[in-house]
């Protein structure tokens, strides 16, 4: 684990809001390693979801730099940061972010379907990982025919699914019971022991003792960087 995948210095975002300008990142710089699980902590509004949407190419930063695994993308359009959220990181969100209508396999298919992968290998693909995560019986459903865990099971299988380096979950247990929420935390910590970098967005510290590492944000800075 000593080759840093993330590189961040000193990272700032502005908002324009209708009177006056939101600092919601105000200098920020944050190495994360290879293989290494991190959780991103700090009270609402302290620039957790922007960092990490910074972090997952969503968006670009006002000022500073954002090194990818030895590339600068601070300034890259929003063409090339899709290319590269593509092929890198994959993302569990709190709200599942499932197409309601379509069955779980074609959910996960979707980022191959971005990729241009060929029909028959993303049915294979998306198959294979759901299989792994328990969901092998269940391709055919719609989200509204499983449990809450289960959904989240299908939003990482998504995550997974184009095998990215970085995995990014945001509040991934906000909304499940505390039994589901530890069978997901599971997962992660599985994922990480198969050396993908697991960075995780909470405000549960019980969550954030998964992870190795634990950085803490207060109106916008880095306050703490310490072992869970």
């Amino acid at each position: 684990m000593t080759d840093q995948v993330i590189h961040l210095r000193e990272i700032k975002k502005v908002y324009d809001a209708a009177e006056l300008p939101v600092h919601a990142l105000r200098g920020v710089d944050v190495a994360i390693a290879q293989g290494e699980f991190v959780a991103i902590m700090g009270p609402s509004g302290s620039g957790k979801s922007t960092l990490m949407h910074i972090v997952g190419c969503l968006d670009s930063p006002t000022s500073g730099q954002y090194i990818l695994a030895g590339q600068d993308v601070s300034n890259m359009s929003g063409r090339a940061l899709a290319r590269v959220r593509n092929q890198r990181i994959g993302f569990v969100f709190q709200t599942f972010n499932l197409l309601p209508r379509a069955s779980i396999l074609r959910n996960v298919e979707l980022p191959l379907m971005y990729a241009g992968v060929s029909r028959a290998q993303r049915r294979r693909r998306a198959a294979e990982v759901l299989a792994r995560l328990g969901l092998g019986d269940r391709l055919k459903h719609v989200p509204s025919q499983l449990s809450g865990g289960q959904r989240q099971r299908v939003a990482i299988a998504r995550a997974l699914v184009n095998n990215p380096a970085i995995i990014l979950a945001d509040e991934p247990t906000g909304n499940l019971d505390q039994k589901t929420g530890e069978e997901i935390l599971s997962i992660f910590d599985d994922l990480n022991r198969q050396e993908h970098t697991v960075i995780l967005v909470t405000h549960d510290h019980a969550v954030a003792g998964h992870a190795g590492r634990i950085i803490t944000l207060v109106d916008g800075r880095v306050v703490q960087a310490q072992a869970a």
